[in-house]
């Protein structure tokens, strides 16, 4: 379903993607490991243009875009196949919860207000908030922000879910919390990327596992093989450090 074909990204003169290559199956949930500053997240921007790749070709579905002579017709088009979840949960702050979630279903899928109400509505439920849709992000605890967010992706049905460190700006009590919805969305058979710094949840929720390192994809393979049987070094130290 979704293809990722010699992506890369450079900042200057570092390369943070070198030459990416993976496949995701429909409905499979890949979860992306490694060190900090090895390009995880830049990877999650360069999948839907929120940061615009050097090289190399994405395809989600009948829809293919390369970096080199991608327009802004192909990048709408890549981005609506799209949902993004970002750390600090990227809420409108001049919105409420509901506000929040009919944005999209409004002015990018053209939806008529009251239908979109109503589905933001749903969501809302699904996702323990019905009773906070006319709360600003300001009034909301962090994790009640992120379920906001992961709600959002979740009411424009998109392709792919793509997860940019969830629960990396809650605090300690509210990640449970975050971590359940998302297991409750992993449920659906959503096609999802996750990059993550929870292990745990990494070996709990994932199909396969891809380990990044330097802007490489080192190693990659089922949950079980990636944590208890690493066959390269560098997965080896990782595991070592984050598990210490």
């Amino acid at each position: 379903m979704i293809r990722i074909e010699g992506l890369t990204k450079r900042f200057g003169a570092t390369t943070v993607l070198d030459g990416i290559d993976l496949q995701i199956g429909r409905g499979e949930r890949v979860v992306v490991i490694g060190p900090s500053g090895t390009g995880k997240s830049t990877l999650l921007r360069c999948v839907n243009f929120l940061d615009r790749p050097d090289a190399g070709r994405i395809s989600i579905g009948a829809i293919s875009v390369d970096a080199a002579r991608a327009g802004r017709a192909d990048i709408l088009a890549l981005r609506r196949a799209t949902a993004f979840v970002f750390q600090n949960y990227g809420l409108f702050a001049n919105r409420s919860a509901l506000g929040n979630i009919m944005e999209a279903l409004v002015t990018v899928q053209k939806r008529p207000r009251a239908e979109a109400e109503a589905r933001a509505r749903e969501i809302l439920s699904e996702t323990g908030l019905a009773d906070k849709a006319d709360s600003y992000p300001a009034s909301l605890s962090g994790g009640q922000q992120q379920r906001v967010g992961i709600g959002r992706a979740m009411a424009i049905g998109a392709d792919l879910m793509l997860f940019d460190e969830p629960t990396s700006a809650l605090d300690p009590e509210w990640v449970g919390e975050v971590l359940d919805l998302m297991r409750s969305v992993a449920q659906t058979r959503q096609t999802m990327l996750i990059v993550t710094h929870e292990m745990r949840f990494a070996r709990e929720i994932a199909d396969r596992v891809v380990f990044m390192d330097g802007g490489r994809i080192v190693e990659q393979g089922p949950p079980a093989r990636i944590f208890d049987a690493p066959r390269d070094a560098r997965l080896r130290r990782f595991l070592a450090r984050v598990s210490g």
